[in-house]
């Protein structure tokens, strides 16, 4: 499977020059952890909730400050292209919890580490609706007997 199947796409993403607070706004719109730091189609860097609070907030700055004060601007990122595998490399290495994805330099979207979570949950599923079916439709036989000694 390939990394721009579970991608999110199109990604949220603000320009360098916008406010904190602005990016907060952003954040709770969407319900996300995060936005993709982009000017002219190239990615910056990224922010998180966190980077607000603790780098922005935390330190005094202003609701006004711009986002490119308080945004991690070394990204590890990953191809639309790239195995899964590859990102399941990259999240272990880096320990970084969101990849902005790309597709030949541009940004594509993001992929998460609850992405793959909900990816491999979905597998489970499939794999274990099956047998919870074949389980809940057997026939209920005779009940054990049960010995002195708590053998049946």
């Amino acid at each position: 499977m390939k990394v721009s199947e579970l991608m999110t796409a199109p990604p949220v993403s603000v320009a360098p020059h916008v406010s904190l607070l602005e990016v907060i706004q952003r954040m709770t719109e969407s319900a996300i952890g995060s936005v993709l730091v982009v000017e002219d189609g190239t990615l910056r860097g990224i922010v998180t909730d966190r980077d607000v609070v603790v780098r922005g907030m935390g330190n005094g700055l202003s609701q006004e400050t711009r986002v490119g004060a308080v945004m991690s601007s070394r990204v590890h990122t990953v191809d639309a292209s790239d195995d899964l595998q590859v990102a399941y490399r990259a999240f272990r290495r880096t320990g970084v919890r969101r990849l902005p994805v790309l597709d030949g330099g541009r940004v594509a979207g993001v992929l998460t580490i609850d992405d793959l979570l909900l990816d491999v949950f979905r597998r489970l599923a499939d794999l274990l609706g099956p047998i919870a079916m074949s389980v809940l439709h057997e026939q209920a036989g005779p009940p054990a007997v049960v010995g002195a000694r708590g053998e049946p």
